[in-house]
This record gives C-alpha cells, sequence and structure tokens, in this order.
C-alpha cells in the first residue's frame, strides 16, 4: 500500500462535518484537526498504480465543506 497524507482547509465551522465525513466513507486510515493554515491531516493508503491526484480529486475534494487541500506524497517511513 501507498500511503500519503492530506492537509484540509475546510469552510468556517465545517471542520467536524467534513472530519465525520471523510470518516464515513471509511477512506482514510487517520484524522487528525491541526492548528494552522489546514483544519485537518488525513493520512490516506492507496494500492500501488492507484493515481492518488485522482483519488484526492474524487474521493475527497467532493466532500462537502471543503475549501482547499494540499497533498503531501512521502517516500520513506523511518
Amino acid at each position: 500500500m501507498i500511503p500519503f497524507f492530506v492537509q484540509i482547509k475546510c469552510q468556517l465551522g465545517k471542520s467536524y462535518e467534513v472530519a465525520d465525513a471523510i470518516a464515513d466513507a471509511e477512506i482514510a486510515s487517520e484524522i487528525y484537526s491541526t492548528a494552522g493554515d489546514f483544519d485537518l491531516l488525513v493520512k490516506f493508503y492507496v494500492e500501488p498504480g492507484t493515481d492518488i491526484g485522482q483519488f484526492v480529486n474524487q474521493k475527497v475534494q467532493s466532500i462537502p465543506g471543503i475549501q482547499d487541500t494540499r497533498t503531501i506524497i512521502t517516500y520513506k517511513a523511518f
């Protein structure tokens, strides 16, 4: 499995709704609330060969209440 992270900026007052929607969709491994420019940090795993950009576009950015995302691709866990 290939891990990657997505930072999510939510519309004002929608962080909990977005986090619940991601959890209900059962597409994420871990969901964290964060301080700073983004409201949530979400860890995903996909099968090798999966188009991560398309996954984020179709499965994540389509969730109501999301204003912006930043995808972080990782190379190696230590």
